[in-house]
């Protein structure tokens, strides 16, 4: 089922009826999709009925890097689980961007140390998950444990790439985290393409 309905502030209506039912949920989300290089990364995050929501949970895009970091914090203290899902370049250059993406969903789903009863996702179903699920459109937007999910899987991800520094330090990916900006296209005409690169986003520097 899919929904679609745009509000300012990241809300718990879903999250507030599946408490209602004493059922356990959590919001997934993706970070890296439109990368060039290193993994795509998935969290997904289950709060109590209790949480007290924090005003400052958005989308991780419309969030600093500093306050994303304050809230990474916030989110593993105050929630009731979460989990992790990363795919690899490799692996995304095999499989294609979107069976990567909902792969790396479900690693998230399984690193959970409690199975959810249902699953907010934004924008994407699993069709090989056979728990309960919504797919809500603009969901890391509107969806508050959606919206927390998001930034997670955003500052892990941030740490993983930053630290393909260590072994290619001629890539600045620390400053881009793998992304296309100018300067880490100069850097691959410079230097060539990595193991952490995805050749089926480069073809053109194979």
């Amino acid at each position: 089922m899919v929904y679609n309905g745009l509000m300012k502030q990241p809300h718990t209506k879903f999250e507030q009826e599946a408490w209602g039912q004493g059922l356990v949920v959590c919001g997934i989300d993706e970070v890296g999709r439109g990368c060039i290089a290193g993994p795509v990364v998935a969290a997904a995050v289950s709060f109590p009925k209790e949480h007290k929501l924090h005003e400052k949970i958005r989308d991780s895009k419309k969030v600093t890097p500093k306050m994303r970091a304050e809230l990474f914090n916030f989110i593993l203290e105050e929630c009731d689980d979460f989990g992790v899902g990363l795919v690899s370049a490799k692996a995304i250059d095999e499989n294609g961007i979107s069976p990567a993406t909902k792969l790396a969903m479900a690693l998230a789903i399984n690193d959970l140390t409690n199975k959810p009863d249902q699953i907010l996702i934004d924008a994407v179903v699993l069709d090989e998950v056979t728990i309960a699920q919504k797919s809500i459109i603009k969901g890391d937007e509107n969806i508050y444990s959606i919206a927390a999910a998001s930034i997670v899987a955003k500052v892990f991800r941030d740490s993983v790439v930053s630290g393909f520094d260590n072994v290619y330090p001629d890539y600045g990916f620390s400053s881009h985290k793998g992304y296309g900006t100018k300067v880490h296209y100069e850097a691959l005409k410079k230097s060539g393409l990595t193991s952490e690169h995805r050749r089926t986003f480069l073809k053109n520097l194979h």
